[in-house]
């Protein structure tokens, strides 16, 4: 999945005007501009769209936390310049104060079937031993599960694509 794909589910999970999104940034002590955003979120056949890096998606992601969570005392962590599925997946299971079952409930509200020890192996350090990469099926498949829990009256269908 591309970092433009995931910020765009994210807003419409959420139903976040473009205002909210400048804030989220600002929450992570990052500016950001309305046409930052706006070309962000368009799609990428519009001569206007700019990627986003893993940098930005993970500043956003920080903001995100820190908005529904609150700021952690001391000093901010700074955003990672590479951002793997995996790590996607824990900073919204952070952002959104989710246990595993928790999780689980949202993969399933997206009919995709996850055990929970597949689960805790995307949730692993990259060194443990059953540490497992996080596929972009998952992913997708989370972030709809998210959409239908926090947007509810939205079914979007799934769309399966192979592995």
């Amino acid at each position: 999945m591309n970092n433009n794909d995931i910020l765009r589910r994210l807003r419409y999970a959420f139903d976040f005007k473009n205002t909210k999104l400048i804030e989220i940034f600002a929450a992570a002590d990052h500016q950001v501009t309305q046409l930052q955003v706006m070309n962000w979120l368009k799609k990428e056949d519009d001569a206007a769209y700019c990627a986003a890096t893993d940098r930005e998606l993970a500043i956003f992601l920080n903001g995100l936390i820190n908005t529904r969570r609150g700021r952690r005392e001391g000093e901010q962590p700074q955003p990672e310049t590479r951002l793997s599925n995996n790590m996607i997946l824990m900073k919204l299971k952070i952002a959104l104060n989710m246990t595993s079952d928790d999780m689980l409930q949202t993969l399933q509200a997206a009919e995709f079937c996850l055990s929970k020890h597949e689960l805790s192996a995307f949730l692993r350090k990259p060194g443990n031993k059953h540490y497992r990469e996080c596929k972009d099926q998952v992913l997708r498949n989370f972030l709809v599960g998210i959409q239908r829990r926090f947007r509810p009256g939205t079914q979007q269908p799934v769309t399966r694509q192979p592995v």
